[in-house]
């Protein structure tokens, strides 16, 4: 209740000219909310029809891992694929007899038979040690130097055709009946999110920022491009770098403990969604601050100024969102947010200076208008009188020697007092 009462003073905050009562706040919050259910529906129904290749795609980074586990074990002649092959092989003809094993490798071209020689090799030399090792080696690749080097680089890179060697990772499994059926809800629910966040976005603004002019309206929709922008790099980013080193980070833990990595299907799933929207997520910080900027919560001074609580802040928030606990992860998430709020700065810095500038050709613009008015209503006089001549009409109106009637009184002499003072050049400088 407190956090609606919250969400609902700031959308009176947004807009103070359209106040409503509390609960016309939550009609427009059951009517977002409704929105957003029929949006996801919708996109859950389309992403179900399409949860094969959504499974394909998640299960990448964990091939990925599975790949480089297995070239760490590995000499650089040898590839995954070869050494996948000659173990397939290799056990293949392990239950034959042999003339028949003979047989069976006959049907295989030179190198794959190369190959399954030097797996043959590796398994047998590594239950040997020392001297028997060599003795054996000696006796089985005698006469073929290529084959002795190449078993004594799969033995010192310690390549082992009995472990899987991570193969473990490729065959995720499910424990219970309807595990799989609900994984493929929770990756529609998911996918559905990715698909139809746009909307879900637009339906959110509209609720946070109702009553927009037209002209905010038709800002709406970059700042929706430039929010689903960011969040689908925030995804991509989680997936194609995060999420793979976060993988072989933690298989490598394991294989160090001895503990094999026997992943569940259902918690690989939910860890990898969970791990890429939350990425996804972190990356709408510019859109979320500069909300608030356009409110007034925030301006660039009080930003610039209080830098280091924010970035306390962001790695708190990156500690508490991961999915994870380890440094690595932690800090992949908490450096762009980082990155992305200092660019926040410098947008409400640019922001507040446009303001700056506007209000200043506005306050110009206004005075400009003012001046104009003022000249209208005391025109200039376009009769091309002098300035003496003003003072003559004006003094001429105050003559003493004028009567009532408009009729000058007879002194006798044209020469009058005030004409001394108007032949004066400067009377205007004593005058001041």
């Amino acid at each position: 209740m407190y956090l609606l009462k919250k969400v609902f003073q700031l959308r009176d905050k947004a807009n103070p000219d359209m106040e409503k009562p509390f609960l016309e706040h939550l009609e427009d919050l059951r009517v977002m909310i409704t929105r957003v259910v029929l949006t996801l529906i919708i996109a859950m129904a389309a992403c179900f029809a399409f949860q094969k290749h959504v499974m394909d795609v998640l299960r990448a980074p964990v091939e990925q891992v599975w790949e480089v586990k297995t070239a760490e074990k590995l000499p650089t002649t040898f590839t995954v694929a070869d050494w996948e092959k000659a173990k397939e092989l290799e056990r293949a003809a392990l239950a034959l007899s042999d003339a028949e094993r003979e047989a069976f490798l006959q049907q295989i071209d030179e190198g794959a038979k190369f190959n399954v020689e030097c797996v043959r090799l590796v398994r047998a030399a590594k239950k040997l040690e020392g001297e028997n090792l060599s003795a054996f080696l000696d006796a089985t690749t005698s006469g073929d130097e290529l084959l002795r080097e190449q078993v004594d680089a799969l033995l010192a890179t310690g390549a082992n055709p009995e472990a899987s060697g991570g193969r473990e990772l490729n065959d995720l499994s499910t424990l219970q009946p309807t595990e799989g059926f609900m994984l493929s809800m929770k990756l529609a629910f998911f996918s559905g999110i990715i698909v139809s966040f746009p909307l879900l976005l637009l339906f959110t603004l509209q609720f946070v920022l109702p009553g927009l002019h037209d002209s905010e309206k038709k800002m709406l929709w970059p700042a929706m491009a430039v929010g689903f922008g960011l969040f689908l790099a925030g995804v991509l980013f989680a997936y194609f770098v995060v999420l793979p080193r976060a993988l072989v980070f933690f298989a490598s833990w394991d294989e160090g403990l001895g503990v094999a990595s026997d992943w569940r299907i259902g918690w690989y799933i939910s860890f990898a969604t969970q791990f890429t929207l939350l990425f996804g997520l972190s990356f709408e910080l510019p859109v979320v601050v500069m909300v608030f900027v356009k409110l007034g919560l925030l301006s660039y001074e009080m930003m610039n100024r209080t830098r280091s609580y924010a970035i306390l802040a962001i790695v708190v928030l990156a500690a508490i969102i991961t999915p994870t606990s380890d440094i690595l992860t932690l800090s992949l998430m908490a450096v762009p947010m980082y990155v992305l709020y200092e660019a926040c700065i410098w947008l409400a810095y640019f922001d507040e200076k446009k303001k700056r500038r506007e209000q200043e050709e506005d306050d110009k613009k206004h005075l400009s208008k003012l001046l104009a008015d003022e000249d209208e209503d005391h025109p200039l006089s376009d009769s091309g009188d002098s300035e003496d001549d003003h003072y003559d009409h004006d003094d001429h109106e105050l003559d003493p020697h004028e009567t009532e009637e408009g009729e000058e009184e007879d002194s006798g002499d044209d020469h009058r007092p005030w004409d001394e003072y108007y032949d004066d050049p400067d009377r205007h400088r004593r005058d001041d």
